[in-house]
């Protein structure tokens, strides 16, 4: 039987598989229907370390839908700036085995946009 959630959990294994073993400090994204969340976790992958989603204050007076891709743009954004604010400047790309487009493709390149390497 076909399952959505868990071919996407399969994937998103392989990917945390890589990261793992290139000890590289991750950018995690995760997507529901209503809300899109990015955290950036250490190396050792026990500590998150910054946090940014369509549920912060400062986001959602930007952008009152918080199902967009204009909402995750901000979130990509603004997880950019914690993370440099951290002397972080390079991170590996997790997407959760979400397909590369719409949302999280926007999540990418705001953080990309505002200097965040991966």
């Amino acid at each position: 039987m076909f399952d959505r959630k868990l071919s996407r959990l399969r994937r998103s294994k392989q990917t945390r598989r890589k990261v793992a073993l290139s000890r590289a400090v991750r950018l995690a994204v995760h997507r529901s229907n209503n809300h899109i969340y990015a955290q950036v976790i250490a190396a050792s992958g026990d500590r998150v370390l910054a946090t940014a989603s369509t549920l912060d204050e400062s986001i959602r007076a930007a952008s009152p839908k918080t199902a967009t891709v204009a909402a995750a743009s901000l979130v990509g954004k603004a997880i950019a700036e914690k993370a440099r604010s951290l002397g972080i400047e390079a991170v590996a790309f997790d997407r959760s085995g979400f397909r590369y487009h719409g949302r999280v493709k926007a999540v990418a390149e705001a953080a990309r946009e505002a200097g965040l390497k991966f």
